[in-house]
């Protein structure tokens, strides 16, 4: 029992700590003070120009700071891509693999996060709807929006998309999705080092043919 309770206690003490405003005191640790010094670039900007809504005074300007957020994430991602290309085109790498390696991990971080925060507090559930949602979220919305406003400012003109074996990449993708439901089925809907296991196996599957397919390692049937 005071076992249980000090865990709760401790839980809670994260919490609060996880709750406050952001402080940018310098630490009191080397370990924190090494972290301090690495993100400050980033944290820095978002501190000045984005209200914490943490703060008492703060919490009515929820608006900007979610806007503000939005606008700073499309601003790291630009510079995300940019950054990959141009260490692609040093090194040799195609864009295709680029991005289904580099960018495609990238991208994946701030959701691994968000999914570890909410399961830690017991919402396994919302971890895991919040991986499904997001990819679908990318696919029905972070695509077609950006296409939408290129073909707008150029007077409708379709957006030519191409890639070696995108078709059977597709189906692939797919396949993935129906062997994650099967294998989250036979570990008894419940989260496992098995079923972690499976999932990093059907990933490198997955990592392996695609940028087979893209090497024209195997040849896709049909290509569009």
């Amino acid at each position: 029992m005071n076992g249980t309770a000090g865990q709760e206690g401790e839980t809670a003490e994260e919490e609060e700590e996880e709750d406050q405003p952001l402080s940018l005191s310098w630490p009191e640790s080397n370990r924190k003070r090494f972290t301090y010094l690495l993100i400050m670039p980033i944290v820095l900007p978002l501190w000045l120009t984005l209200p914490d809504v943490r703060k008492t005074s703060s919490k009515k300007f929820f608006p900007v700071t979610f806007l503000g957020a939005i606008c700073w994430i499309a601003g790291f991602s630009y510079l995300m891509v940019w950054w990959a290309h141009q260490v692609g085109e040093t090194i040799g790498i195609t864009e295709e693999i680029m991005g289904l390696t580099i960018l495609a991990a990238g991208t994946s971080i701030p959701d691994l996060i968000t999914s570890v925060i909410v399961a830690r507090k017991g919402l396994g559930d919302m971890a895991v709807s919040s991986s499904v949602g997001s990819n679908i979220f990318d696919i029905t919305v972070g695509l077609p929006f950006p296409w939408l406003m290129w073909s707008m400012l150029r007077g409708f003109i379709p957006v030519q998309v191409s890639s070696n074996g995108l078709f059977c990449a597709i189906v692939l993708l797919f396949l993935m999705l129906l062997f994650v439901i099967i294998s989250i089925a036979a570990c008894k809907w419940r989260m496992s080092k098995l079923l972690g296991f499976i999932m990093f196996m059907l990933y490198f599957v997955f990592l392996v043919v695609s940028v087979m397919l893209e090497d024209r390692v195997i040849t896709c049937p049909v290509s569009v």
